[in-house]
């Protein structure tokens, strides 16, 4: 597999981030990346930077944003906001490297309608 850094991926999380107001993100923080030949069935990923890991490298926290190439590149730009959309609600409030489950407890949960209600205020703006 191969990966490169995807700096339009980090264009778009910018003009998502304006328009829905997510204070806690930190994007000089999120690395983007384009993934070419995976299997996987995604059409992106989220991956953490554990504590442990920011304490042996003595840096904050980071999130690196995968995106599947054969699979993201050929979603309409509304499914590729979504998408962006679903990976950033990964991230903490305190942006702690961690990364938020699908569904929390008393959190906010991950899924289609929660995802459709936040690309719903970003087309209004």
């Amino acid at each position: 597999m191969e990966f490169q850094f995807a700096p339009d991926v980090t264009k778009r999380l910018k003009s998502i981030q304006k328009k829905l107001q997510f204070p806690h993100i930190k994007l000089n923080r999120i690395i983007c990346f384009r993934s070419h030949g995976s299997r996987s069935r995604a059409q992106a990923r989220i991956y953490a930077f554990p504590r442990i890991w920011q304490m042996a490298l003595r840096k904050p926290p980071h999130y690196c944003l995968e995106i599947l190439s054969e699979k993201f590149d050929k979603l309409s730009e509304n499914n590729k906001t979504k998408i962006l959309i679903h990976e950033l609600m990964h991230i903490p409030k305190n942006f702690s490297g961690a990364l938020l489950p699908h569904r929390g407890r008393g959190r906010v949960v991950i899924n289609h309608r929660s995802v459709e209600k936040l690309f719903k205020q970003f087309k209004k703006s």
